[in-house]
């Protein structure tokens, strides 16, 4: 028997996004499921089947390309029943996990949702963001800078364990040590039992036999913390420096991180790209034309610079070494000083005469 298009089955074109694809197999498997009324196993097996296939990319483009025959004809368990090895359907106690993010998504509308057995609460405490302000010299040639964030951080008294000092940890009596309790629910498809994570215990499998009479059990307490922030030379603005496991602490478990988001103050001489550091420096027509030494501002002080006769406005000079650098190496880019003639605006009589006579000199002319 011909197989027929995936595409055609779900009822979706060619070019549907991932989120088309899945929205339209989960209204053909609630309109075909076998046990519900006006149901079509068949339909409903040939709608998992092209799911399977077209919801995985790289099965996608070989379907794509070669049809049936790219993906073998068959897409795997849900080329047949999907619930089979589970019990069947037909009126029996199924048993679901819906931690795999697929059909659960589908069921778990009907269901109530709940938690799986792959989520059993928190094991990590939540990330926390700062903002470090550095001048411009700071995020050249590196700093250390302390911050101060309040946040949950280990309770000083049970360390995090949640228990009273001189207590012990228990066997939760809810879930008896499981972490998870199985519940069944009466359904448009029949009883179905589902794992979800222990209310008591919050998934450990264990309960205090006495709560921290500081925190309460919840094994943090809320302080404020100095953290010592050490910025590596050349950072840039918009850079994000993460110290792991300097985040929010939760009872038993591990420490979230810290993000530090760099910005760097504008500096009213310099500008940067990269690693190269920009200037700008003036001078005077008659500089330009006669050449000039003059003293250069840079991140590491004055450097002495030789303007050579007859410079036009726009000529950049490089100052090898002067630059930002390099958070990998020991190298630091270049300082580029770009150098601006200035025209005068205003001329005393001497000095009009001068040029008048500059110009009138055919053989020299101004420059």
């Amino acid at each position: 028997m011909t197989k027929r298009d995936y595409y055609e089955i779900l009822g979706i074109s060619k070019n549907a996004s991932d989120d088309e694809i899945k929205k339209a197999y989960r209204k053909a498997a609630v309109k075909y499921h076998p046990d519900k009324e006006g149901g079509d196993e068949a339909k409903f097996k040939e709608a998992g089947e092209a799911y399977e296939v077209l919801k995985d990319g790289a099965k996608r483009q070989r379907y794509d390309q070669f049809g049936h025959a790219g993906v073998g004809g068959n897409s795997g368990p849900a080329g047949g029943n999907p619930f089979a090895g589970a019990g069947g359907f037909g009126g029996q106690n199924v048993h679901f996990d819906f931690g795999d993010g697929g059909l659960g998504d589908i069921f778990g509308q009907f269901f109530g949702g709940g938690q799986s057995s792959s989520n059993r609460g928190p094991k990590r405490g939540c990330d926390v963001e700062a903002t470090l302000q550095l001048s411009f010299e700071e995020a050249i040639f590196g700093v250390e800078e302390k911050i101060e964030l309040e946040m949950d951080d280990e309770c000083s008294h049970c360390h995090g364990t949640t228990v009273e000092p001189g207590y012990e940890m228990k066997t939760c009596p809810t879930c008896k040590g499981a972490g998870q309790i199985n519940r069944v629910m009466n359904t448009i498809f029949g009883p179905i039992q589902q794992n979800t994570t222990c209310d008591t215990c919050g998934g450990r499998g264990k309960v205090p036999e006495k709560n921290c009479t500081v925190c309460r059990g919840r094994g943090v307490e809320r302080k404020k913390k100095a953290i010592n922030i050490k910025v590596p030379a050349g950072i840039d603005d918009g850079a994000t420096i993460r110290l792991r496991e300097h985040g929010e602490a939760i009872g038993d478990g591990q420490k979230g991180d810290l993000y530090i988001h760099i910005r760097v103050k504008a500096h009213k001489k310099f500008t940067r790209e990269g690693d190269i550091v920009l200037s700008e420096q003036h001078i005077s027509m008659v500089d330009a034309a006669l050449g000039v030494e003059i003293d250069i501002e840079t991140v590491d002080g004055d450097i002495r610079m030789r303007i050579p006769a007859g410079t036009q406005s726009g000529t950049d000079f490089k100052l090898s070494g002067h630059g930002v650098p390099h958070i990998k190496s020991d190298r630091r880019g270049p300082h580029i000083v770009s150098i601006i003639v200035d025209t005068p605006i205003k001329l005393s009589r001497k000095q009009k005469e001068l040029l008048e006579q500059l110009k009138d000199d055919k053989k020299h002319g101004i420059f």
